[in-house]
Order: structure tokens, then C-alpha cells, then sequence
């Protein structure tokens, strides 16, 4: 059995026009790719997508909080086990980071902020939720014992290297003031990228005062403020892979290894950053999904679309998309050996028809069972070895 083996994901996804992910002008990201610009989301974006859709569908031991603020959290976790120690919690929290070598301060307050600040890391730190609660036990009960919290450096550190959760095992921790805690990411995620020339535009609106819009003694038609929002509208390719061996390593465990790559998997499909959602409810799933099994190395299909797409009568971009992506990977396999050991693909009408070529076509469910089955057996048979 090959020491390696990546979960690959492909995607095609029209995206409406809309400004989920921007830039520090405001402007939907953009990048140029084949000499032309396009649309792009950065991965940054979707990734914290993916965990947000992680902490709204599973149970809190599977996944984690990133924060400066944990000390607090850890206080509140501290006083949630041992209500006795609600006043020294605290403090205890702050011996805990400091005691693990994070470095903590405390904030200037803010002005006519009668409250006394509470410490914060320098940085985000990424902590599971077993974590905080299993070093808050720990904690508590040393102090309860009559003990130093200061004492408990070696298995302070030993609880903050298990029990990742599932976002910390795909999407890494890294600690500046102490690598030994840090995570190596099991998952890599692209920048989404149009597969078509992008323009942004801009929608110039108007909100009327209804009052002001009733009544018979003024003169103009009511509209009490003006603005305009960027936007543009673009399908994308997305692209991401899992390293499983990696995910294994991370977690300890096959399965929690395949549990974490199925909702990833799910998740890559169904979550999507929500920038400017209210105003443009631009929210869309795939047309067309690949998902491949290999042990060579990743091997991202960007390179299908360096020349970009324009419509045509015939069919649509997102079918067209679809249509280069089987077109180029097929060439590509064929041209290098990389054929990967196994192919699903699933799309809507004929931007699903046309990815036949490459693999099984099935739906959600059962591409979500056969990964992870495929997933466990890997782990399993190399944890054990």
C-alpha cells in the first residue's frame, strides 16, 4: 500500500453577480491569469467558509475555536468544571498560556471602557474545543489539589498536541513562540479563479424614505441616501486537496481520518463565503464536481482555462468549463502517466455528461460514502504499520 494518497476536488461554480470575498478598496478580488483578468476568491475566504459550515453541522469535540481571546474562553471553560474556582479562573487561564510558552498581554483599554481589559494572545491561536477543556480540567483540579499550574509545562504541551479537531487537523496551527505545538495543514485550498474575462461593474441605488415618498408636499421622489456597490459575476474553478497521510497523523485515529475528509468533502460543496449576501443572495452549489484518489502528488486542472472561456449560442460557460476540464485532464493523464487510481464526478445536465469520460458519475451521498470508505482502509492500514 502507497505511503501516500490525496483526495483531489474539482469544481466548476457559477457565482451570480455578487462581491462575496473583497479587497481593501472594497472591489470584488480579482486576479490576472493567461494575460486576462479574472474573477477570484481567495482561499482564505472559502476556508473559513468550510469552517464556519464545520461549527454549524458538527458537534463541538469535532471542531475548534481561532482567537486571541482564549484566554477568556479557557477562564469560562475553567468556571463552567469547577464553579469553585469562578474567581481565580482568571488568572489561571493566564498561567496556562504562559506556562505553554504564549505569550500573553494585556490591552490598552478603549476610552470610557469601565471594565478591566482581558488578556489576549499576540496572535490566533487555533485550540479544538477538547483541548481547552481538557487543559482546563487538568488545571483545575491542580489547583484544587493544592498545586502549581506552573508545574504542569510537559503535560500542558502533551494536551495541546492531541485531540485535534477536524478544522485544526485539515487547516494546520502555527505557533510562533513554540513550534513544538505547531500543526502541519493536511489540506491545501486554491484561489477560486473565472474561467472567463471578468469586469467589475457597479450598482448605483437609491433608499427612499417612505414617509418622505408619501407625502404630497414634497417635491422630489424620496430618496434620503445614495451609494453604489461593486460587483462583478463569473463561473470559477475551485480546487483543493487532502493529504490524507498527513489528516491521519493529525487526528491519530482512521476513523476520525475519513469522518474529516467526508465533511470536508460535503462542505467544499455546500459552503460559500458570505460577503454582501443580503444584497445579492448570489448563494449557488457546483455544476460540476471531480473528485480524484492518487499517491503521486496533487495535481490542480487550473491550467485548463489559462485561456479563458467567452459565450457562445451553443452552450453555456459553466458547460463549456466542464467540457475543457475533462478535455485537459484527459490530455494531461495521457501526455504524463498521472491517470489517478480512482475518479467520481457529478454535475447538473450536460456539465455533468460531458465529465462521464473521466470517471463514475454518482450522486452526493454515494461519492461522500465511497471516499471515506476509501479514506478508513488507507488509514488504517497505515497507522497500523
Amino acid at each position: 500500500m502507497s505511503k501516500n494518497l490525496y483526495v483531489e476536488l474539482h469544481a466548476l461554480q457559477p457565482i451570480p453577480p455578487s462581491n462575496v470575498n473583497r479587497d481593501d478598496t472594497g472591489n470584488p478580488k480579482t486576479a490576472i491569469f493567461g494575460g486576462i483578468r479574472r474573477a477570484r476568491v481567495s482561499s482564505q475566504a472559502w476556508k473559513r467558509s468550510i469552517r464556519q459550515d464545520f461549527a454549524n453541522r458538527l458537534a463541538p469535540e469535532l471542531v475548534g475555536v481561532r482567537s486571541v481571546r482564549l484566554v477568556e474562553k479557557l477562564a469560562s471553560e475553567i468556571r463552567s468544571q469547577y464553579p469553585e474556582l469562578t474567581d481565580e479562573a482568571q488568572a489561571m487561564a493566564v498561567d496556562v498560556f504562559t506556562t505553554a510558552n504564549l505569550k500573553v498581554s494585556k490591552p490598552k483599554p478603549k476610552k470610557n471602557q469601565e471594565t478591566e481589559p482581558i488578556e489576549v494572545t499576540g496572535y490566533l491561536v487555533f485550540l479544538s474545543n477538547q483541548q481547552l477543556s481538557s487543559i482546563a480540567e487538568l488545571a483545575g483540579k491542580t489547583v484544587i489539589d493544592g498545586g502549581e499550574i506552573k508545574s504542569l509545562k510537559k503535560e500542558l504541551l502533551q494536551r495541546l498536541k492531541f485531540n485535534n479537531s477536524y478544522d485544526l487537523a485539515l487547516f494546520g496551527r502555527m505557533v510562533a513562540d513554540n513550534t513544538d505545538l505547531n500543526v502541519e495543514a493536511a489540506a491545501q485550498v486554491a484561489h477560486a479563479i473565472g474561467v472567463s474575462k471578468v469586469e467589475t461593474e457597479f450598482d448605483y441605488y437609491t433608499a427612499v424614505d417612505d414617509v418622505k415618498a408619501a407625502s404630497e408636499e414634497e417635491t422630489d421622489a424620496g430618496a434620503a441616501m445614495i451609494g453604489s456597490i461593486a460587483f462583478n459575476s463569473s463561473t470559477v474553478y475551485r480546487y483543493a486537496n487532502i493529504n490524507v497521510s498527513e489528516l491521519a497523523r493529525n487526528l491519530g485515529d482512521a476513523a476520525g481520518t475519513a469522518g474529516a475528509i467526508r465533511e470536508f468533502v460535503r462542505s467544499f460543496v455546500t459552503a460559500m463565503p458570505t460577503g454582501k449576501q443580503n444584497s445579492f443572495a448570489n448563494r449557488t452549489l457546483p455544476t460540476s464536481l471531480v473528485v480524484t484518489l492518487r499517491s503521486d502528488q496533487p495535481i490542480s486542472l487550473a491550467p485548463a482555462f489559462e485561456t479563458p472561456l467567452y459565450p457562445s449560442e451553443e452552450r453555456s460557460i459553466s458547460v463549456a468549463a466542464a467540457a475543457r476540464l475533462a478535455e485537459y485532464a484527459g490530455e494531461l493523464y495521457e501526455a504524463f502517466g498521472a491517470t489517478p487510481e480512482m475518479t467520481w464526478v457529478q454535475g447538473v445536465g450536460d456539465a455533468g455528461k460531458v465529465l462521464e469520460e473521466l470517471g463514475d458519475r454518482v450522486a452526493l451521498p454515494e461519492l461522500l460514502a465511497a471516499v471515506e470508505q476509501a479514506a478508513v482502509t488507507f488509514a488504517e492500514e497505515n497507522l497500523s504499520a
